[in-house]
Formats: C-alpha cells, structure tokens, sequence
C-alpha cells in the first residue's frame, strides 16, 4: 500500500465535501476579481505553459486569483507531472525537502507522486532531501491541488517541494534542477507551479506598492533584482525561495514571455462580499495575492 498524506486543511482552507467543493472553485472563477469565465484562447506565438506562480490562502481570499493560473495551464496540453513549491510555514522536517514515493489525497481524490521526477530532481539538487514528515502540515502545496483536479482530473502526478531555506543558493539549486528535468520532456509536460503569498498585513495601498515592485523584477527574470527588492522594501513575500526557483527554472528552459494575469489583495476580494467575512471586512490590513504565467 503507498503511503498517503491526508488532506491537513480541507474544511479550513477550502470545503471538505466533495461537491462543495467544486462550488467553491467555480464561485472562485466568477468572483468579480477571479477570471469571471473559463476562456480558453491562448497567447499568441506561445506553446506552453511550464510555470506559473499561484497564491495559497484560503480559497475565500486568494481562491479568485489563482483561478487564473489554473485557467492558464488548462489552455495548453495537460501535464502529465506538476511539481509544485512552497514554504515551510511551520518550520518542520527538512529544510529543503522532497517526497518521492505515495500519494496525496484532497476531497476530490489522490493523486500519485511521480517517482521518476522526484528522483531526478534530487539528483541535480543534493540540497532536496526526502522528509514525509516537512509536508504534514503545510497548505502552501495542498491548496493548489484541487484546483489542477477540478481541471485537469486525476491524470496528473505530483512532486512535492517544501522550502524552510528560501535563500539565493537554494532557489539556484531548486530552480536549476527543476528546470534540467523539463528540458528531458517535451514543453508543457512537466509544470512548475511555484506558491506564495505576497505583503502579508498592511495597508492595501502599501500592499499594492510593494508587490509590485517585487512582481516586477518577477517579469523581468531578474533573480538578484527580486531578492534585492524585497529585502530592501521588506516586502514580506513568505514563499519567495519558490518564486526565485521559478525565475531559474525559466531563465533554463528558455522561457520568451512572462505575464501577470492578476494581483488583487484579500481587502478587494472581501469587499465584493463584506457580509462573507464579518468583522475582517473592516480591516485596514490585507494579504496581496498574484497568478503570473511563464510561456515557451
């Protein structure tokens, strides 16, 4: 019997039943500032999607925007292996850790780990380290799963990667790693979905400023520049190890385009429906939220 890791936030994060559940997501995608629809038309002169960059709150709060990403994927061939990438929010287990064997389960269903990646990534990346016990907790990844079930099914695998270490050097290693196993595969194959959250409790306004100094050098495949400029501005960008091995990984595979499908904060997406969040409608501080699509 392969091991499973159970759902840790399902009915916290987004709805434990089944059917509630797609309701929620597809509430996500008619969100006044989620996409609205699913339209399928892709850019033009692209073949791929290989990475995007997803938000991992729960789905009331960032649901809308990661629809986006989703959204972006599904225009192109699905994937047969999503690697996906987040912090350590609770500091357990490995500091740089991978798991290689067993499946994960969500309302919506398991999913397997794809063996064959995960190891070929641990072999360019000593840094990874295989640790069950760093992913028990964590909802950066978990989050993003029924997502890519609701629309791509139970075809996929996964490789999880979960980063207490988000330095330079890391996302050097994750990155570069991650990128070598795409360029094995043909382009869309193998999808990167790196996670984060982005200015965490201030201002909107503040918010907005920062982010998008940070999503700048994002666009700009600048991996200096961004761990630059969040530093410098302290913008507090929790999984900014994976937004950094996105930028390797895309700068490895020769991605042509990148583009910021959406930022909002969770002050835009509670005022739509104020009586959803209680006293939270009220508060001046709010979470920033980004999907960002990288194109071959």
């Amino acid at each position: 019997m392969p091991r499973v890791r159970e759902p840790a936030v399902a009915g916290i994060f987004y709805e434990a039943d089944p059917e509630k559940l797609r309701q929620q997501i597809e509430w996500c995608i008619r969100h006044p500032v989620g996409p609205g629809e699913v339209k399928l038309e892709r850019e033009p002169d692209v073949t791929a999607v290989p990475i995007v960059i997803s938000p991992h709150a729960g789905y009331i709060f960032s649901g809308p925007v990661a629809a986006f990403s989703f959204i972006e994927i599904c225009k192109y061939e699905k994937p047969r292996t999503v690697i996906i990438a987040g912090p350590n929010h609770y500091g357990i287990g490995a500091p740089v850790a991978i798991c290689d064997e067993g499946v994960w389960k969500t309302p919506l269903g398991e999913v397997e780990i794809d063996t064959e990646v995960a190891r070929k990534l641990m072999k360019r990346c000593k840094m990874l380290e295989l640790d069950w016990y760093a992913f028990v907790r964590e909802h950066s990844l978990e989050v993003q799963i029924p997502f890519l079930q609701y629309f791509l099914g139970n075809t996929f695998k996964i490789v999880p990667i979960c980063l207490f270490y988000q330095e330079i050097d890391v996302a050097e290693c994750v990155g570069r790693a991650i990128g070598e196993v795409m360029k094995e595969y043909n382009p869309g194959e193998i999808v990167f979905v790196a996670s984060t959250d982005w200015t965490h409790y201030e201002p909107h306004e503040v918010a907005v400023k920062k982010d998008m100094k940070a999503i700048e050098k994002v666009l700009q495949l600048d991996l200096k520049g961004f761990y630059s400029v969040i530093a410098q501005y302290s913008v507090s960008v929790c999984g900014y190890g994976a937004v950094g091995a996105a930028i390797v990984a895309a700068k490895e595979i020769g991605v042509k385009k990148v583009k910021l499908l959406k930022h909002a904060t969770s002050g835009d997406v509670v005022k739509v429906n104020p009586e959803m969040y209680g006293e939270l409608a009220f508060s001046d501080e709010v979470v920033g939220y980004a999907s960002i699509a990288f194109y071959l």
